[in-house]
């Protein structure tokens, strides 16, 4: 499958200014240096200048002297995925603006028809919207401490620069495998141009939605893939749809539920699913949960899983909604929980561990009989 990319040549002028910035390349470096120094993550190191984090990694590319190299990147994206079997074990990370999902484990199985691919492996279990990756980076950085080895890692970002998907080495992977790969797919001249978001549209009056049709729909499910079919169909919005079909399919939810969701599944063994999602890929965790710790820090709430081979970072403080959402399928109903923050974004969803033709567990439905709901609708 081939990417389609939008570039131009880089300029050679070190100090050519930033869109969105009046920051100079090299400027940008710098000051991105000193964020990432004082402890910021990329993300927040690259907003605290006023760009996109893919703004701030493409400004690396090139010759410089500053501690972080990006190299950019050609080629499908669906054949750098596969290349990284070949690696080993690595970190595949997909995040959104309040959850972070990681995921250790080896690149199998990955294949695409069109621009939608999937990565099926026994820990690495993805779902791939390659129409929304604009561009990738081969990331070196190296650590404060020099007795530390550098961090590496592949990023892909989307057309405004945010992060879409990454891919980290790790103390197992095979590093000269990975810097095969690297030098395979590199294109030192490959500029990349990010856009500013639009504005996020706004859902339809709940009156001009047939919800009859709507509700009749839903009951009619007879797989959960059906649900974006339904919603694009009566064009609505994923939480007006939980609206319209409340008290049938739909219940809000206590703000503690992920809290409460990860304790009974970690003390109860509980195998579970977790997604999280950013505009390009969906990344699926299914197995019990059993370090899970909040952490609160002066400007964030966190509840956190800290498991060999899985870790979840939620912001606690930035949900807005839950729902505890029913859909039928041919091997029952099943149940998920999403939350969402401020904006209406989805933060995460989790299931009861299961598999088409195979019954979801009693034991994830007895957690989910237990959850609390909201005791007064807002």
């Amino acid at each position: 499958m081939s990417a389609v990319l939008q570039t131009q040549t880089r300029p050679d002028a070190a100090h050519q200014a930033i869109a969105n910035t009046s920051l100079s390349r090299a400027e940008l470096r710098e000051r991105f240096a000193a964020a990432r120094s004082s402890g910021k993550r990329a993300k927040d190191a690259a907003e605290s200048l006023g760009v996109s984090e893919g703004q701030a990694i493409e400004v690396h590319a090139g010759t410089h002297h500053r501690p972080l190299k990006a190299t950019p990147l050609q080629g499908s994206w669906v054949e750098i995925l596969q290349a990284l079997e070949l690696c080993g074990p690595v970190m595949a990370l997909t995040r959104n603006e309040s959850t972070v999902h990681e995921k250790t484990g080896v690149y199998q199985n990955i294949n695409a028809t069109g621009h939608m691919g999937l990565a099926l492996g026994e820990e690495i279990d993805l779902r791939l919207f390659f129409s929304r990756w604009h561009a990738g980076c081969a990331v070196l950085e190296h650590a404060n401490d020099p007795k530390n080895p550098p961090s590496q890692s592949l990023q892909f970002f989307d057309a405004h620069g945010v992060a879409v998907h990454k891919v980290f080495v790790r103390a197992e992977t095979d590093r000269d495998v990975f810097n095969d790969i690297v030098a395979q797919f590199s294109d030192e001249k490959r500029d990349y141009v990010f856009t500013p978001a639009p504005p996020k549209s706004v859902p339809r009056p709940d009156t001009e939605v047939d919800a009859a049709g709507l509700l009749q729909g839903w009951s009619e499910m007879t797989d959960t893939h059906q649900f974006f079919g339904l919603i694009s169909k009566f064009g609505v919005e994923r939480q007006q749809a939980f609206r319209l079909v409340g008290g049938r399919f739909t219940e809000r939810a206590d703000l503690g539920i992920v809290r409460r969701l990860l304790d009974e599944s970690a003390m109860d063994g509980t195998s579970i699913m977790v997604f999280v999602s950013s505009s390009g890929c969906i990344q699926i965790h299914s197995g019990p949960v059993k370090r899970v710790e909040p952490m609160v820090t002066p400007t964030a709430q966190w509840i956190n899983v800290l498991d060999a081979g899985f870790s979840l970072h939620l912001r606690e403080d930035m949900i807005k909604t839950a729902w505890i959402v029913k859909k039928p399928t041919v091997d029952g109903t099943v149940t998920s929980v999403e939350v969402f923050d401020g904006a209406g974004e989805l933060m995460a969803m989790f299931f009861g561990s299961r598999k088409p033709g195979i019954p979801k567990q009693q034991a994830g439905r007895d957690i989910a009989a237990r959850l609390p709901r909201l005791k007064e609708a807002a």
